[in-house]
């Protein structure tokens, strides 16, 4: 519970960042916050039965990335309010399990092995295939 309320008293607002330099450090300090989290929400959540940890921080570091070319300082301080209170919601249980696999196990491209969460592809049957082909038109 410790983390939870350390998280939810660095999401009070703070004076924007006067500097490139301070924004960046700011996004430093939250990716260790949230990289630190993570034990804690693989358990919450049983998430070891489709991802790793190491892969789950790489999904994270990844959305990290996804915003590297922002330049304004007052946008990169929205950015990391906006990922706290992602993070917060997550550790307060106010998401569900298929909330948190369908926005980072899955992701955006949706590519992930149906297998490796436990179920049964039906899409490759022969039947199916013929069925999808000819309720196209």
């Amino acid at each position: 519970m410790a983390l939870s309320w350390q998280i939810a008293k660095s999401t009070a607002t703070k004076p924007p960042s006067a500097s490139m330099e301070e924004a960046k450090h700011r996004v430093l300090d939250f990716f260790r916050e949230a990289c630190r989290a993570l034990p804690v929400l693989m358990d919450t959540y049983n998430l070891d039965e489709v991802i790793t940890q190491s892969e789950l921080r790489s999904q994270i570091a990844a959305a990290f990335r996804k915003h590297s070319a922002v330049t304004n300082p007052k946008v990169v301080d929205m950015l990391v309010f906006k990922g706290k209170e992602e993070l917060q919601d997550c550790l307060d249980h106010s998401k569900q399990r298929h909330h948190l696999i369908s926005t980072y196990v899955v992701g955006t491209e949706g590519q992930i092995s149906l297998k490796k969460l436990g179920t049964v592809d039906h899409g490759e049957s022969h039947f199916l295939k013929n069925f999808y082909q000819s309720n196209l038109f």
